[in-house]
């Protein structure tokens, strides 16, 4: 399958959380929303009280907290197809994973850049999804390093059926790239909701990572591609 644009919610305010999400919300079969306590990040963004999103959409929660585990009960609760956590936050991911399994709901695990994913090799057993970092937390923008691919490699090799999601400075000069490397899902913010017109980018994007070549995973000592 070829991979998927996930257009993201990235607001700190309630009133920029409604526009975003309505800028979207006509074309989008799948959003990923941010979330923030200022503590992870240095910023704040919307409040998981403060989560919604249309009833025809899949959505996928990244929790850019510290202790994001505090807030099992809620997170049950909102029952998104998908919470994403960070390797580098606090807490037992594995008890946080069962729970969501129990519920239903799938659960990922960002790596920001400088963190190998050797370091979530032993909860690989729990893992759905892997969010591979590239941007600027909390912010739209940033810079896709495609050599963080590597990372894709890895993974694929250790879990083949791992879903692979990229997050960060996602656009039409490197979406092909992207899908080519294996990443699965490219959650994709500024270059969609900075646009004129948000469903021409979406649909641009998408028929870029459509018309990618197939990924092929090498071996370590090989290039993963040619970038």
């Amino acid at each position: 399958m070829a991979a998927e644009i996930c257009p993201t919610v990235t607001a700190r305010s309630q009133e920029e959380y409604r526009e975003q999400i309505e800028r979207v919300a006509s074309f989008a079969r799948r959003i990923h929303i941010d979330t923030a306590d200022g503590v992870f990040t240095h910023v704040l963004l919307t409040p998981l009280e403060q989560i919604w999103w249309p009833a025809n959409v899949r959505a996928d929660i990244h929790v850019m907290h510290q202790d994001p585990f505090k807030h099992t009960k809620l997170l049950m609760k909102l029952q998104p197809q998908l919470i994403v956590v960070h390797a580098e936050a606090d807490g037992d991911f594995v008890a946080f994973a069962e729970t969501a399994h129990a519920h239903g709901i799938e659960v990922g695990v960002a790596l920001k850049p400088e963190t190998m994913p050797q370091v979530i090799e032993p909860a690989l057993p729990w893992i759905d999804h892997v969010l591979i970092f590239s941007g600027n937390l909390g912010h739209f923008g940033g810079q896709a390093n495609t050599h963080l691919l590597t990372k894709v490699l890895y993974l694929k090799q250790q879990k083949p059926s791992l879903e692979i999601g990229w997050d960060g400075g996602i656009n039409n000069q490197n979406a092909h790239i992207l899908a080519a490397g294996g990443v699965e899902v490219l959650n994709t913010g500024g270059f969609i909701q900075h646009a004129q017109d948000p469903e021409q980018a979406f649909r641009t994007l998408s028929r870029l990572v459509d018309e990618a070549p197939k990924p092929r995973l090498r071996s370590p000592q090989q290039r993963l591609i040619n970038l």
